[in-house]
């Protein structure tokens, strides 16, 4: 599957916007809902990129691999996670500093088109030889 870079880095504009947000109110709430846009970025599509879509009609001139995104987003669902956990549980530091540490790759990848979850993603497959093969059934 192939993705519109436009559309990632649209979606991670979004997302920033929405992360600092929650850092400004101290909204659980409103990182409860940028945790699930993450999980259905990783089992489905993006909200942001399918927003994007609907108003962006023209095709993109290049399209890249799905895989390292999705990945991305599911870096980002652990951190929102966190930072949900430490919003119920009271532990404000943790609450802050996972939602800080999403805030800043979605940032990155917003403003610099550096995704740091997928670079990660990359790393990963670099390291471990058994992840670079394909399953086949």
């Amino acid at each position: 599957m192939r993705a519109d870079p436009r559309a990632l880095r649209f979606g991670a504009a979004v997302t920033t916007l929405v992360l600092a947000l929650v850092l400004v109110i101290g909204s659980p709430w409103l990182l409860a809902v940028q945790a699930l846009a993450f999980a259905l970025g990783v089992v489905w599509r993006s909200p942001y990129s399918m927003l994007f879509k609907a108003f962006v009609k023209s095709a993109p001139k290049e399209t890249e691999d799905s895989r390292p995104p999705r990945f991305a987003q599911g870096v980002g669902l652990v951190f929102a996670v966190a930072g949900l956990i430490g919003y119920v549980a009271g532990i404000t530091p943790l609450a802050f500093a996972a939602t800080a540490a999403a805030l800043l790759a979605a940032f990155l990848n917003a403003a610099f088109g550096f995704c740091l979850g997928c670079e990660m993603y990359l790393l990963i497959r670099r390291l471990l030889p058994a992840a670079n093969m394909e399953v086949s059934q």
